[in-house]
């Protein structure tokens, strides 16, 4: 019994940390108050001790927000309104970021919940996958069906001018008329 509800737990705290990641500069990321939340800590106590240790934080695992993002981000995640009063502009983390920010505040929790964390961009990263598969697959139907439109379509329009064809019959010209004929009309 103990396994199911550890796995129910899990699993919901996937989703709680899957709601929070959001999509910035066409990355995966994590706000820092919402990975402080998560790390059991203050913001501002995650962000001195990412200060302390930018080093470990290239770009590609944390960047600081602009005043534009930030309006953005306060205006889309109703959780996050706090942060528009702020002075400061908010840092955001992807997962490489996350982890090492679980590495630098080093409490058990950050270390417990940096495994959440990674799982969450995993799933997410899984979820991205199997939609591009599928809309690679919507897409080769799409052609396919497309194709036999066509030939569908070119052999109706076929069929619709042999009916044209029948019902405005064309009158041979070597067929003799009926009636008295002139040399002029022979000439035509």
């Amino acid at each position: 019994m103990k396994n199911i509800s550890s796995s129910v737990s899990e699993h919901q705290s996937l989703e709680a940390i899957s709601s929070r990641v959001l999509s910035i500069r066409g990355q995966k990321v994590l706000i820092d108050a919402d990975l402080a939340t998560l790390y059991g800590v203050e913001t501002k106590r995650l962000n001195e001790q990412v200060k302390r240790n930018l080093e470990r934080f290239p770009q590609d695992f944390m960047f600081q927000l602009t005043a534009n993002e930030k309006a953005e981000v306060v205006a889309n995640c109703d959780h996050l309104s706090r942060l528009k009063f702020s002075k400061t502009l908010p840092f955001v983390f992807t997962e490489h970021g996350a982890i090492q920010a679980a590495n630098v505040l080093s409490s058990k929790e950050a270390i417990e919940m940096g495994v959440y964390i990674v799982r969450a961009f995993v799933r997410l990263r899984e979820l991205v996958l199997s939609h591009q598969d599928l809309t690679h697959k919507l897409s080769e139907l799409e052609q396919h069906v497309e194709q036999k439109f066509q030939s569908h379509d070119q052999a109706i329009a076929g069929l619709i001018n042999m009916v044209r064809e029948l019902m405005n019959p064309t009158l041979p010209s070597n067929k003799h008329s009926i009636g008295f004929v002139t040399q002029k009309d022979k000439a035509k």
